[in-house]
């Protein structure tokens, strides 16, 4: 029986990490159908970002309580996660607590600090529905997250609360077997929950507990290889890809715009003809329409949104009432993105389904509610910038489209004509010096 119930994990095993990686190397693909963008620049300054940004959650302690219950989360499913090797290494093997004879005393350490961790991870949890589903924080009871994207958080704060269940009852359920003398269960000591809540199976026969300590062994492991692949699926994705985000994050000034190349080229060949190449050019194309026209790093972003709606709050055409959402920006990117995927997944390349990111996500009233000023780059926890692909967006609407407000239109003929917003001529402009002399 306990070669077959190996066997079993091994399978198990084997098809999770298979699946996880073919979709994981899915979405590594749809972020590279974006443009190239070197981002390898000022290796320490992103090990900054890395180490502040992503490991130390710095941005998420401009509210301290909520920054602190969110670390317990992070940490408590990081470092508990640890315990899985051993698991895996038990399922393979077919052994227990691998690791106890080896650590000893240092073992019981362990095990009691990931059962307070894991306490931490269930009372954090819950506080986090509650914030989501009966207080209803205004960032939360958004229309972004009508539908899937709500339940989506509700799922994994849940599922977090069964697998830390889960952990505590298979420690409690195995220390009622090692006080009852059970076969293959090291004595390992008390450990700090799990030992108060042993007692409550002091009636139970061994084989029962047993019985009972294998379920929750077994549904342990497996929600976590479930768990895992559900993440390309989750916006928990954020999880893994907020470290190369913030590795690869812009380290220019706050709200520098970067210059598109080709338009600076064609004033150049403008003011200087003798430069242009010979022949007929290929025709310029300006700023984005879809996802392909976006950088990789835009991509990755949008795959890395937590959609905790941080950049939402603090954007001022949102807090006016208008339409614009940094937020849906980012998911609808993403949506788009998944979309594209599928179509690859089916034709074996991408074939044109009539749809676009521009206008059929991304409306032309979300951009032109954009001021620009940066807030939603500053505010996300991870580094993420709506502001880039509202920039590329606006850029195909202006320049490719001529698809602007006559209010714009105004400001860029007297931009052309006279150097300058208004409608004076540089020779008038300074006319009324001589008013004040």
């Amino acid at each position: 029986m306990a070669i077959v119930l190996q066997i079993l994990f091994i399978a198990s095993l084997g098809f999770a990490v298979w699946l996880f990686a073919k979709n994981i190397m899915q979405i590594r693909r749809n972020i590279l159908l974006g443009k190239e963008e070197d981002l390898t620049d000022n290796k320490p300054l992103r090990w900054k970002n890395l180490l502040l940004l992503a490991f130390g959650q710095k941005k998420m302690f401009r509210n301290p309580l909520v920054a602190v219950m969110h670390f317990v989360i992070y940490a408590g499913f990081i470092i508990i996660n640890a315990e899985v090797l051993e698991i895996i290494l038990d399922g393979i093997l077919g052994t227990h607590r691998l690791f106890f004879p080896f650590l000893g005393s240092f073992y019981t350490f362990l095990i009691n600090f990931f059962e307070i961790l894991a306490v931490g991870v269930i009372a954090v949890c819950v506080i986090f529905l509650v914030r989501r589903n009966i207080i209803k924080l205004k960032r939360f009871i958004s229309k972004d997250l009508n539908g899937w994207p709500r339940s989506d958080a509700n799922y994994i704060l849940i599922t977090e609360i069964i697998l830390m269940t889960l952990f505590l009852t298979m420690n409690s359920t195995d220390r009622a077997l090692q006080i009852q003398g059970s076969e293959h269960y090291h004595n390992t000591g008390n450990f700090i929950f799990s030992g108060m809540i042993a007692p409550i199976f002091s009636g139970m026969s061994e084989s029962s507990l047993i019985i009972f300590e294998r379920s929750c062994w077994w549904l342990h492991i497996i929600g976590i290889l479930a768990f895992l692949n559900y993440l390309p699926y989750s916006k928990h994705l954020h999880i893994m890809l907020a470290f190369p985000n913030a590795w690869y994050a812009k380290l220019e000034v706050q709200g520098k715009i970067d210059n598109m190349q080709n338009v600076q080229n064609e004033v150049k060949y403008m003011m200087q003809p003798e430069l242009a190449p010979a022949g007929d050019a290929p025709p310029q194309k300006f700023g984005a329409k879809d996802i392909f026209d976006l950088s990789w790093k835009s991509l990755l972003d949008a795959y890395s949104c937590t959609e905790c709606g941080r950049c939402s709050a603090a954007c001022p055409a949102n807090l006016t009432g208008k339409l614009l959402s940094p937020r849906k920006i980012m998911m609808d990117t993403r949506d788009r993105l998944h979309e594209v995927g599928k179509n690859i997944n089916t034709n074996g390349e991408f074939k044109p389904d009539g749809k676009q990111l521009l206008n059929d996500y991304i409306t032309t009233e979300e951009l032109r509610a954009c001021t620009t000023c940066n807030a939603c780059v500053e505010e996300c926890p991870v580094s993420i910038s709506p502001l880039d692909i509202i920039i590329e967006l606006r850029r195909s609407l202006i320049m490719e489209d001529s698809n602007a407000p006559q209010e714009w239109n105004a400001m860029y003929n007297s931009i052309e004509n006279n150097f300058a917003p208004w409608k004076f001529s540089p020779d008038d402009r300074d006319k009324w010096v001589e008013e004040v002399k």
